[in-house]
């Protein structure tokens, strides 16, 4: 369901359709917690886990309604908007992986918004040379307007200096959503960790980026880390993230 969500916006032409998708969807958890789930491979599954797990549904339907608002096609206003967006997203979705995996901890919850916020900045980061090449632009207005950088530089995929300001800014606040996640760390549960690892592919795109002086066009940012497999049985093992 999530991977569908995800592409929803790139695969239809006009809103009202992915309206309707979602629609379908918002329709389907309904049934899905009266036991009525409909006659369709993803959400049967995905009753089950609810039934299993006991998942809550408003995190179900926090994802939904926020992809929904998305349709919208526009820049985020401010980092604020892309926050928000990222904690009812991809915060919410580490939430339900908390619970299919048992863990009910306060510390660990705020970990997972942390984490769920840095993840949605990066999401944003990555994909800026994908939307450019199409001539959407949807990092935060406030930043580039604070250093000048106008949507018309990255749809061009300007290397100049405003525009990896503008990288530094949203990177720098990705950096600081990863480190207050890892202050909770000594207080969440080691059975957590499986939902945090995603932290060590944040990790390494911050590294890279810096490494290249916030060039977000740099071909090499394009490329994956060979090592990352490794890096994350490492952490797996280690029960740490």
């Amino acid at each position: 369901m999530w991977s569908w969500h995800r592409q929803v916006k790139d695969s239809v032409s006009q809103k009202t359709i992915g309206l309707m998708r979602m629609q379908f969807w918002k329709t389907a958890i309904e049934e899905i917690y009266r036991d009525e789930p409909p006659n369709q491979p993803v959400s049967t599954e995905l009753w089950r886990a609810v039934r299993t797990h006991k998942l809550t549904k408003r995190w179900l339907l926090r994802i939904i309604t926020e992809r929904e608002k998305d349709l919208d096609d526009r820049a985020y206003r401010n980092l604020q908007e892309l926050e928000a967006y990222s904690e009812n997203t991809q915060s919410s979705l580490i939430y339900l992986l908390l619970e299919c995996l048992g863990v009910k901890n306060v510390q660990a919850d705020h970990a997972a918004s942390h984490v769920g916020k840095a993840q949605g900045i990066i999401t944003c980061l990555r994909a800026t040379p994908y939307y450019s090449s199409r001539r959407k632009v949807y990092l935060p207005m406030d930043i580039c307007m604070l250093h000048g950088a106008s949507q018309e530089d990255f749809i061009r995929g300007s290397r100049e200096q405003n525009i990896r300001d503008v990288v530094y800014d949203i990177a720098s606040q990705a950096h600081v959503h990863l480190q207050h996640a890892r202050s909770f760390s000594h207080n969440v549960p080691a059975a957590a960790t499986p939902a945090f690892l995603p932290t060590v592919v944040l990790e390494d795109y911050l590294h890279r980026v810096r490494r290249v002086d916030f060039d977000v066009f740099h071909k090499s940012l394009q490329n994956r880390n060979p090592l990352l497999p490794i890096q994350l049985y490492i952490r797996s093992w280690k029960k740490t993230y």
